[in-house]
């Protein structure tokens, strides 16, 4: 079996065993003693990590600086286009999908496919792409999630001085954020993970592998099934897809003929990635702050996002991987991003014409009486 798709299937197992051991771990406070323990340990490690390994070439700052314009052009679709799928307008399910929408996280769905079927070229492309993903979703996420806090608890009503006092004993409060700033400080001063003793080294580090099987089983044994609200996401999900295909079709039509083959497939691919586990984080910490009923976000439809999301990226990026000939070919993502939107709207399209004709059949039947 291909590696690629080996290693898939072991972070889906994951899930799976996470899921299967919800007997096993049911009440609130278990879970949330497995939350603080990826929130304040492995989440911090794995992003320090990650930060004190980036090497930025001017000569390629276009990659971030374009990833960083793609989130917050997703950002805006799914601002605008929310309530074509049932979702109410500023609700906490539309919240929720504006922080996750715009999210990527290649470092479970795509990178292991570039490294199998791409060449190295790429996943150092698609790792310096990533730069700018990490901007968004670690600090803007970050930043709108406490504004869509202070505005639901209504907190907005606090002078600006007492609202700048109050983010930034938030942020302090955040291990996340206490570590994102260390290491732009040793950034700043020229240091890296190497100008740190050994011992540090190997104890970060460990403590950075602990991310990805403790994220994938705490979706599992949280994850709960909605079967009405996963068919929801299903649509959400397509719909995601279908705007990166378009867009990426866009970059492949305006860019010269002569960009290289290992950029063509981090531009159809990155798009491609699953959604962020950083900005659940963002969430679950505004929802430790609220004490009230009237929630900000929605942990339960964040979760189910990124439960189905991941599994989702699979397919679509072994469909790109291992046809890239077709993938590669403007025309062809242009279609496929179209049909992709067609999927995603035709429920509600059917919703909307449902309604209108039970609409339409109450006026008829008011008429004659």
């Amino acid at each position: 079996m291909n590696p690629a798709i080996q290693k898939t299937l072991t972070l889906v197992l994951l899930i799976v065993i996470g899921y299967c051991l919800k007997s096993k771990i049911k009440t609130a406070d278990q879970r949330k003693g497995i939350k603080t323990l990826i929130l304040s340990i492995a989440l911090p490690a794995m992003i320090f990590v990650a930060l004190l390994k980036i090497e930025i070439e001017p000569a390629l700052i276009y990659l971030p600086i374009g990833i960083l314009a793609l989130n917050f052009l997703l950002f805006f679709i799914a601002k605008w286009t929310i309530t074509w799928f049932g979702i109410a307008k500023d609700s906490k399910d539309a919240r929720t999908w504006m922080m996750l929408m715009p999210s990527f996280a290649p470092g479970l769905s795509c990178f292991p496919f570039l490294i199998e079927y791409a060449s190295d070229e790429s996943l150092a492309l698609a790792a310096l792409t990533d730069v700018g993903n990490k901007v968004f979703v670690l600090i803007i996420l970050y930043l709108l999630a406490m504004r869509w806090y202070y505005r639901t608890q209504k907190l907005e009503k606090q002078s600006s001085s007492e609202r700048i006092k109050s983010l930034l004993t938030s942020m302090i409060k955040e291990p996340v954020n206490a570590v994102i700033l260390l290491a732009i400080l040793m950034l700043a001063f020229g240091l890296n993970m190497s100008s740190l003793p050994l011992f540090l080294q190997d104890g970060i580090g460990r403590m950075s592998l602990l991310m990805t099987p403790m994220v994938l089983l705490f979706i599992g044994i949280a994850v709960r099934i909605d079967w009405q609200q996963f068919r929801k996401i299903g649509m959400l999900l397509v719909f995601r897809s279908a705007c990166a295909f378009l867009i990426s079709a866009l970059l492949l039509a305006v860019l010269p003929s002569s960009i290289s083959a290992a950029l063509l497939i981090v531009i159809v691919a990155f798009p491609q990635s699953a959604a962020s586990f950083w900005p659940f984080a963002h969430i679950s910490a505004v929802n430790d702050m609220e004490t009230g009923k009237d929630k900000t976000f929605n942990t339960d439809f964040a979760l189910n996002i990124l439960a189905l999301s991941l599994p989702f990226s699979t397919v679509v990026m072994l469909c790109i991987c291992s046809m890239q000939s077709f993938f590669l070919n403007s025309l062809h993502l242009l279609l496929m991003g179209l049909l992709l939107l067609v999927v995603a709207l035709l429920p509600s399209v059917f919703a909307f014409l449902k309604t209108k004709s039970g609409s339409k059949k109450v006026v008829v039947k008011v008429a004659r009486e």
